[in-house]
């Protein structure tokens, strides 16, 4: 054989120069990419699909809130002398507006408010329509905030809205109301999420 033939067979059976493996590589890299970056658009396009929008929907459209000083007067129901009580209070009476935009109805079992102050969450029930409706004649200075009331334990059926005023007590001062970080309502419903809500607007002293 020829120096010449010897020449050429090593050409042919020298192996992969570094640049050649390091292109072979890139290209293997680029590709898992591409892949990972489609599967992972595919996965977000399934999950989007498969997400349902929530049963109710709403909104707080205003919030009053009325600090007091109070003073019980020692009597009970009937006539019979207690202890009395002082405390301060702070009543809060917000306007709720609740839409049912499912396909069956949803069933309220309470309604809270919550104010958190630098101790944690304080929470209160929201009144029943009858209680309610008593907090106005015992402040009638309140009497301008008297709408309808709007129940805890309201049915709201398929795409219906209903829209009402709630009214929850703190056991609060003043000033510590005023220093409440945030303020919510949740909406509990047999059976289903609860729906939890912010004012759209500043709450009004009053």
């Amino acid at each position: 054989m020829s120096q010449l033939d010897q020449d050429q067979t090593e050409k042919k059976t020298k192996a992969p120069s570094g640049e050649e493996l390091t292109k072979g590589s890139s290209h293997i890299v680029v590709a898992s990419i591409i892949a990972a970056v489609v599967v992972t658009l595919v996965i977000a396009a399934v999950v989007k699909l498969g997400e349902k929008p929530p049963m109710a929907v709403g909104e707080i459209a205003q919030v009053w809130a009325h600090a007091r000083h109070v003073e019980t007067s020692g009597y009970d129901a009937n006539g019979a002398p207690i202890p009395k009580e002082k405390f301060d209070q702070v009543l809060v009476i917000a306007h709720v507006k609740l839409r049912n935009q499912s396909k069956a109805p949803l069933f309220l079992h309470e309604i809270l408010t919550n104010a958190t102050l630098d101790d944690g969450i304080h929470s209160s029930y929201a009144a029943f329509p009858g209680d309610y409706d008593r907090v106005f004649i015992v402040y009638p200075e309140l009497e301008p905030l008297h709408g309808k009331g709007l129940s805890p334990e309201a049915t709201i059926d398929p795409g219906q809205t209903v829209e009402g005023n709630i009214l929850s007590a703190f056991r609060l001062t003043k000033a510590q109301w005023d220093a409440r970080k945030d303020l919510s309502f949740s909406f509990n419903f047999r059976y289903q999420h609860s729906l939890e809500l912010k004012p759209l607007s500043a709450v009004t002293e009053q």
